[in-house]
C-alpha cells in the first residue's frame, strides 16, 4: 500500500477562501485529482475497521492501492465530506471509498458487491492495478 500525507496538485481552476484569505481547492475537485492520480485510490480514516478490510482486500489481490487517510491530513474533514456529497450523501459512516482508473466505485458495499458479483477484477485489470 501508498500512503498519500497530501496531495496538492497544479493547476486547479475552482478556488475557495480559506482561513486567513487563502486561496484553496475546491474539495470536490480536489479529490477527482486525488482519484485520478493512481489506478487505485482509497479515502479512509486510519482507525476505521471497515477502511482496513478494504485496504486488506485489495493488497490480498496483489492491488497496491494509494490511501489516503483523512484523519491525518489537516482538511480531511472538507475531504470527507465532499465524499459523502459524491456518494449521494446517503449514508451517515461514507467511508471508505475507493475510486479506479480514476472512477468512483463507492462505499464498502458497492466495492464488496462487486467483488462478489465478479465485477472487480475486470474493473482493477482495465485500470492497470492487476495483470492476472
Amino acid at each position: 500500500m501508498h500512503y498519500e500525507m497530501e496531495s496538492w496538485g497544479a493547476g486547479a481552476s475552482k478556488y475557495m477562501m480559506g482561513p486567513r484569505g487563502r486561496r484553496e481547492v475546491d474539495p470536490v475537485e480536489r479529490i477527482e485529482r486525488m482519484a485520478a492520480e493512481n489506478a487505485v485510490v482509497i479515502f479512509s480514516i486510519s482507525s476505521c475497521c471497515m477502511c482496513h478490510a478494504i485496504k486488506r482486500l485489495f493488497c490480498g489481490m496483489g492491488v497496491n492501492p494509494t490511501v489516503h487517510e483523512l484523519d491525518l491530513l489537516p482538511t480531511g474533514s472538507d475531504l470527507q465530506s465532499a465524499l459523502s456529497t459524491l456518494l449521494g450523501g446517503t449514508s451517515s459512516s461514507s467511508l471508505p471509498v475507493v475510486f479506479i482508473g480514476g472512477k468512483l466505485v463507492g462505499a464498502m458495499d458497492r466495492v464488496m458487491a462487486s467483488h462478489i458479483n465478479g465485477s472487480l477484477v475486470p474493473l482493477l485489470k482495465d485500470a492497470g492495478a492487476l495483470w492476472l
